[in-house]
């Protein structure tokens, strides 16, 4: 497939119908993957397609480092394509500036299995995230770099921890997540890592007026990563970027998979699914449910 992908590619740059290439390149370790930007042809050959492309590379769209003038296409699984919906939706990209190369994908490697060096999926090896997948393959794209694989019911419940943590005491929720914010070093690697976290300026930078703490405590922990998962409610793909990212190894998907499953519930709205329906937290219907105002 990556001979496939690199012959895509090498066209849209010979005819200049795209001025970069977005991809994925060989590492520098044995069985890893790394973000590529092409703008010639002969580079094409430099483009892979493996287990190992675990990165979204949506996030680059809206970094100033990596953008250039002129059309733009992008390698995206099909989790990545949602993050390119939610921002042509939010009018951070236009649809007609991309050339969606999509990638139909069984599942990339857990971050346990990249670091390990492993490069073989199983059942083992394979990431959380692509079990409970919604889509291995693109919903859009203008060129399909394999053959499209129908998305299956996933193979395990997205929801089932946080069932489990539901069912216990609110004390009991507040000290497992004391214990695991505690561990937070305010990195912000889960926001850098995040396609959907364009802000020029975050709120963690502001300091008159200083809405969260800067200081790596119980209290500035909490705020920071309680506020960004209101900030993505509605909006996350579920990419499992952030909690990849985490060097702490934080279960930051839980408070995402919490928000979508409400949104889910209350509005019937996936995020990602469709970049021409207006986001459910961005408009208003007196049929909304009312009931969880209390």
């Amino acid at each position: 497939m990556s001979r496939e992908l690199q012959d895509k590619a090498k066209e849209l740059l010979e005819k200049e119908e795209v001025a970069q290439v977005i991809g994925y390149g060989a590492g520098t370790r044995r069985s890893r993957a790394r973000p590529i930007f092409i703008t010639s042809p002969e580079e094409a050959s430099q483009l892979i397609w493996t287990p190992a492309c675990v990165n979204n590379l949506a996030v680059y769209l809206t970094r100033k480092e990596t953008k250039v003038p002129g059309r733009v296409a992008i390698t995206a699984k099909g989790c990545d394509a949602r993050a390119l919906f939610v921002l042509i939706q939010e009018k951070q990209i236009r649809r007609e500036d991309l050339n969606i190369i999509g990638l139909a994908c069984r599942g990339v490697l857990s971050k346990k299995a990249l670091d390990q060096g492993k490069g073989d999926l199983d059942e083992e090896t394979l990431s959380a995230k692509c079990k409970v997948c919604l889509v291995h393959t693109p919903v859009e794209f203008d060129f399909l770099v394999g053959e499209k694989i129908d998305s299956p019911e996933p193979s395990s419940d997205p929801y089932e921890v946080i069932a489990d943590l539901e069912s216990r005491s609110p004390e009991e929720r507040w000290e497992y997540w004391q214990g695991e914010l505690s561990r937070c070093i305010k990195c912000y690697a889960c926001r850098q890592a995040c396609p959907l976290c364009y802000c020029n300026r975050c709120i963690t930078e502001k300091s008159i007026p200083q809405w969260i703490e800067k200081s790596p405590h119980a209290r500035g922990n909490l705020a920071w990563n309680i506020i960004r998962a209101f900030h993505l409610t509605g909006r996350c793909v579920g990419c499992g970027e952030c909690e990849r990212a985490c060097p702490m190894d934080i279960p930051l998907m839980l408070l995402n998979q919490k928000m979508a499953r409400e949104v889910k519930e209350q509005f019937g709205y996936v995020a990602g699914m469709n970049y021409q329906m207006e986001p459910a937290l961005a408009t208003f219907d007196p049929k909304d449910h009312e009931d969880f105002i209390r």
